[in-house]
């Protein structure tokens, strides 16, 4: 069975920093999509980056600038950076994998692996 397990959420005064991880165990290849998400209270879900096994990345406008996706293939493992947080990045953060393709498609529907989430609070 394969997990997703997120690390690194916390609480932070705006304009501070904060690094999630989260690992992927039980599956060996880098050939797929990886995604944070997040999810405010009372809103809907919704993408915030993606990286896929080539490096290629994508990101929401609103993060575009202070937060960078980044993964070690050799760990199966993948980061956000996020920086110059503000107290709109309140949420609870989720990374996904879409191990059917080894692009990413900027849909969560297609993203079939979820991580428990971590939580993350800006505070003005």
């Amino acid at each position: 069975q394969v997990q997703l397990v997120e690390s690194g959420g916390g609480s932070v005064q705006a304009g501070g920093s904060l690094r999630l991880s989260c690992a992927v165990s039980r599956y060996t290849s880098s050939a797929y999509c990886m995604g944070w998400f997040r999810q405010a209270p009372g809103k809907e879900r919704e993408g915030v980056a993606f990286i896929d096994s080539d490096g290629r990345t994508g990101y929401a406008d609103s993060v575009k600038g202070r937060f960078t996706i980044s993964r070690d293939n050799a760990k199966n493992t993948l980061y956000l950076q996020m920086n110059s947080l503000k107290p709109e990045d309140t949420a609870m953060y989720y990374c996904a994998a879409d191990f059917m393709r080894n692009f990413c498609v900027y849909n969560r529907g297609v993203f079939g692996y979820w991580g428990q989430g971590t939580r993350v609070t800006v505070s003005s």
